[in-house]
């Protein structure tokens, strides 16, 4: 039997009733991220936070182990084949464990004020930045100050790592300008807060590649026997694997939405200067 027009009408209304009430109830991105995330979820991220932690310790402690036991252990320009150890054992404490906690601190310390997180980032990035010129310092002297000098800056791994510093050093410079240098205007911060976010990541990326092409290639050097896997080449793989997943988790836990970290009230007191939120 054909509707009246009021009965279709009715009908209709109805029907679009229900289809905004239903997406009324749809949280979406925007309502997901300004209640942040669900004790589940933060419960998952300590979880997965604590195993990045740990496997970040572990490379730096495997990394020396090596140095220490198969590599002739450090020393500085008196004998420039153990001083370029330190280069190996600085980057990994420096472009790897402390660069990944730097780009974690606001996700790893979501309920600290952000003025003090901004401090403790750029201070984070400071002390990386101080590891890796020593450690850059060290490679270089153990080149010229070689009997029979080696090349610089031939292999893909140095070119690669160097790749890194350079950006690393534009980020701090940059990010050091426009978060922490007064007098910048809120809009200018908040154009740059992706740009800043995406090569950061970018930088420890390629500070990963470059550990694990420089892994390789000091591990080729270091044993004519490595095809045959003796216990130091194994050891060296098990720091290539770590370095993978340290690179994997840290990536994660800062490019997932449902963890970022949630904005305080004293936040927008800092972001309007005012001298409540000193």
């Amino acid at each position: 039997m054909e509707q009246s027009p009021i009965e279709r009408n009715a009908l209709c209304s109805e029907f679009r009733w229900l289809s905004t009430s239903i997406l009324c109830l749809r949280p979406t991105a925007d309502t997901m991220e300004s209640s942040g995330p669900s004790p589940t979820s933060l419960n998952n991220f300590r979880v997965v936070y604590l195993i990045t932690q740990m496997v970040g310790a572990a490379i730096v402690i495997l990394m020396g182990s090596w140095i220490g036991v198969h590599l002739g252990g450090l020393s500085w320009t008196s004998n420039p084949a153990t001083q370029f150890n330190w280069h190996p054992l600085l980057m990994s404490i420096g472009m790897i464990f402390l660069y990944g906690n730097s780009i974690l601190v606001y996700r790893g310390f979501r309920y600290a004020r952000k003025k003090p997180l901004k401090v403790t980032h750029a201070a984070i990035h400071g002390l990386a930045f101080v590891f890796t010129v020593v450690a850059l310092v060290a490679a270089f002297d153990s080149h010229n100050l070689a009997k029979v000098p080696i090349p610089n800056m031939y292999t893909l791994h140095s070119w690669v790592g160097m790749a890194a510093v350079v950006l690393f050093g534009l980020q701090y410079l940059f990010g050091f300008v426009s978060y922490l240098f007064p007098g910048v205007r809120e809009s200018m911060r908040s154009t740059y807060m992706p740009v800043h976010v995406f090569f950061g990541v970018l930088g420890f990326v390629l500070a990963v590649a470059a550990s694990l092409l420089g892994l390789l290639e000091k591990a080729i050097f270091a044993m004519p026997d490595y095809r045959y896997l003796p216990p130091q080449g194994v050891l060296v793989n098990m720091i290539g694997l770590l370095l993978v997943v340290y690179g994997g988790l840290v990536v994660f836990l800062v490019t997932d939405p449902m963890y970022k970290r949630k904005a305080l009230p004293e936040d927008a007191m800092l972001l309007t200067h005012s001298p409540s939120s000193q």
